[in-house]
């Protein structure tokens, strides 16, 4: 429910049935003074049309001092000192600003050969990996044991020849003697 007060008493807008049937036309056309002034509840939808323009002309105007209107002339115009300053910045941000955009497209025409670096890397490795499958799929270790015994003079070895040894960790093996 809205309130509103009249002088220091509150009071209930929608005090009884005709003042609810009455916030038509028949309220609004009463002449009532304005919010401002009085505090009172406006009924209705729509706000009342205030007359600002002659309100303003009412006012008397102000008369401003010697010093204020020196100080506003002074804000008014900008001295060569503070536009050549104000140049100066707007030239250094231009620079800063088109050495940023040219890093941006740097990085993204680097991020594009990496990209296609990549692709190709792959494109490799799968060519790569094909030929190799290729190549041990035409290779018939039959026919290599045959060509190395029979044609290149491969022996087994013998019992005595094999010598195993373990590896305590390190990562190469070095040959101590020759015995031959």
């Amino acid at each position: 429910m809205a309130r509103t007060t009249n002088g220091n008493r509150p009071t209930n807008s929608y005090r009884n049935a005709d003042a609810r049937h009455n916030m038509g036309n028949a309220v609004r056309s009463q002449s009532q003074p304005s919010r401002r002034q009085t505090g009172s509840y406006v009924y209705g939808n729509a706000a009342p049309k205030l007359d600002v323009q002659r309100e303003m002309e009412q006012q008397p105007r102000r008369v401003l001092s010697n010093t204020t209107r020196k100080n506003r002339d002074k804000a008014r115009h900008m001295s060569l000192g503070y536009v050549a300053f104000l140049v100066l910045v707007m030239c250094v941000a231009g620079y800063v600003l088109i050495n940023f955009l040219q890093l941006q497209a740097d990085i993204t025409n680097v991020t594009q050969n990496i990209a296609r670096q990549q692709k190709e890397l792959n494109n490799l490795k799968v060519a790569n990996d094909e030929e190799l499958s290729r190549i041990t799929s035409n290779v018939d270790m039959e026919e290599v044991k045959r060509v190395a015994i029979g044609e290149l003079g491969m022996v087994y070895p013998q019992e005595g020849q094999i010598v195993t040894y373990s590896c305590e960790g390190r990562d190469y093996v070095r040959k101590v003697s020759d015995g031959n």
